[in-house]
């Protein structure tokens, strides 16, 4: 009875429009619900925050917006590059579109071991999927932003007492052959950083920090050149953008540096 009630009301959606207009991208933003992200030790339950859409063709007036909730509802298996790749290929069909994009916001977990004392704790970090089609096929790239310290060159070569350092935050986002899982890119940001953070530090902790971060100044241009070197390491990276902000502890403004590669082209 519900299947021929539906049946019988009219698709608004699917009538044509006169305008003749194509509409690069339409469909929803802000989608929050509680999703499991793949991690090295298994999945692990966050929130994400999604957006989707599809290109929209002159001849249709509008898309299916709650098709767009329920591929969502239908798809709890945890997200990885195939997972996503496999909702996208979903998405367009069930919109009968051939293009479109996905993007998946969520907090990250890594339990970490602080340096010294090895008092553990959570540090969260803000990771992403977003897929889109590109020349005609689908491209995953896998986001992590991972925030560090970084201490001033310049300030320690020209100052007799220490040197200035400040809070960074790096971001990488890779398109990838093979998986690379979300703590590995973690850990090639705060490899390339002064220093990683820690939630919880002890006295002999901070002094280690402090002494680590003076003893590895960088600059925003040092940082992502060293990301990149990793990268350019790494055979299951394809291409990739590195970005690197320092929150400026004696300015009002921050340093910024990005740097993107395809290592597909010569």
């Amino acid at each position: 009875m519900e299947a021929e009630f539906s049946q019988s009301l009219p698709d608004v959606q699917s009538t044509g429009d006169e305008r003749q207009i194509a509409i690069d991208r339409v469909g929803v933003r802000g989608i929050e619900l509680p999703v499991l992200v793949a991690g090295r030790d298994g999945p692990q339950h966050t929130i994400a925050s999604v957006t989707m859409t599809v290109a929209l063709p002159a001849d249709k007036k509008g898309t299916h917006m709650s098709r767009f909730v329920a591929l969502m509802e239908d798809h709890r298996e945890p997200l990885d590059a195939d997972s996503v790749r496999s909702i996208y290929s979903d998405m367009l069909e069930r919109l009968q579109a051939v293009e479109g994009t996905i993007e998946i916001r969520f907090p990250f977990f890594v339990r970490k071991a602080a340096p010294v004392s090895k008092l553990e704790s959570i540090l969260n970090y803000r990771c992403a999927f977003i897929v889109t089609t590109e020349a005609g096929g689908t491209v995953v790239r896998q986001e992590a932003q991972a925030p560090v310290t970084s201490l001033c060159p310049c300030s320690k070569e020209i100052s007799r007492y220490g040197a200035h350092n400040q809070r960074s935050l790096l971001k990488s986002t890779v398109i990838l052959a093979a998986p690379m899982s979300f703590e590995e890119q973690i850990a090639v940001a705060e490899a390339s950083a002064s220093c990683q953070l820690w939630s919880r530090l002890k006295r002999s902790d901070e002094k280690f920090v402090t002494e680590y971060a003076y003893d590895h100044p960088k600059f925003v241009e040092d940082i992502v050149r060293d990301m990149a070197k990793a990268l350019n390491a790494d055979e299951r990276v394809l291409a990739y953008r590195v970005e690197a902000e320092n929150f400026e502890s004696i300015h009002n403004h921050s340093a910024y540096a990005y740097l993107m590669r395809d290592k597909r082209r010569p």
